[in-house]
């Protein structure tokens, strides 16, 4: 194994009307890149939370991230965590998260914009992802007048734009009907390579049994 993403010790206590819940507990995974993986459990057993930990959004009470054999991404101050996240890592939300008076392709740009990238490279670069996306037609299109499965291929572009190394989606075809789900799961595996890593989470079990590698959380914990 490659150990291209690898969770030590992982530990997750959350504080409610002073009753502890624990979320995780000395948890420990390995990943290789070039996989889907989809990560399962049942309504809150700590899915968008693992996901949000991935992502550096949300900080465990203990454990260590090592992304591509990199330091402990958890002892990064925050402006180092939002520099390495920018540079690195993407997520997919469920609930598209565009800007709704930009069109199409400028929410595919705007992260690579964000980052400093030539305007003209980055414009070329989201064109080449929404024809990848089969929206080449939409492309000046606002939100509102693009479908849900539009929105999330959208959505998907735009997680690509800066090439990361880890993409999160957090249960991105949840509000999407069985066709439009299996053809942004298919669009999602396409993208992987020796350089990345998917983690989907999702409910839907037809989805699970195309991925690579399932990871089921239960009794607090992350089990393959």
């Amino acid at each position: 194994m490659n150990n291209f993403l690898e969770i030590k010790n992982l530990s997750k206590v959350y504080n409610d009307k002073g009753e502890q819940i624990t979320i995780f507990e000395n948890t420990n995974f390995k990943l290789e890149s070039n996989q889907l993986v989809t990560l399962t459990g049942p309504s809150g057993s700590g899915k968008s939370t693992l996901i949000h930990i991935l992502c550096l959004l949300d900080s465990p009470n203990n454990g260590s991230f090592f992304l591509k054999q990199s330091e402990d991404l958890f002892k990064k101050n925050e402006n180092e965590k939002s520099t390495f996240r920018k540079n690195n890592i993407s997520i997919v939300f469920q609930s598209f998260n565009l800007i709704s008076d930009l069109t199409a392709i400028e929410n595919v740009m705007l992260p690579s914009l964000y980052s400093g990238k030539d305007n003209n490279e980055t414009e070329t670069n989201a064109l080449r992802l929404l024809r990848k996306m089969n929206l080449e037609n939409r492309i000046n299109h606002l939100p509102k007048e693009l479908s849900g499965g539009e929105q999330q291929r959208v959505a998907i572009a735009r997680s690509m734009i800066n090439n990361p190394e880890l993409i999160l989606a957090d249960e991105p075809t949840g509000s999407l009907d069985i066709k439009n789900a299996g053809y942004v799961f298919d669009l999602m595996k396409e993208i992987i390579d020796e350089n990345n890593l998917v983690i989907f989470a999702t409910h839907n079990r037809s989805l699970v049994s195309k991925s690579n590698l399932e990871l089921t959380i239960s009794n607090r914990t992350v089990n393959f």
